[in-house]
């Protein structure tokens, strides 16, 4: 799995730190999404799903494969 997010699409709703806090951040001065670990290992796969799917903006993209 490899992750990337699109900080213009982000609306700062946080649903993704909530969900995946190892994985997601948000930036201090716009709210915006912070990408802390971009392949996550293996038993986070699945939170790092839901908050894929938790993003009310589509502003988190998963790639799945190596890396």
């Amino acid at each position: 799995m490899r992750l990337g997010t699109d900080r213009a699409r982000c609306c700062s709703s946080g649903m993704c730190v909530i969900t995946a806090p190892e994985v997601f951040d948000q930036d201090d001065a716009d709210g915006r999404v912070l990408l802390v670990d971009p392949t996550p290992p293996p038993a986070l796969h699945e939170t790092v799903r839901q908050a894929v799917e938790a993003c009310p903006c589509g502003a988190i993209t998963e790639e799945i494969g190596p890396g």
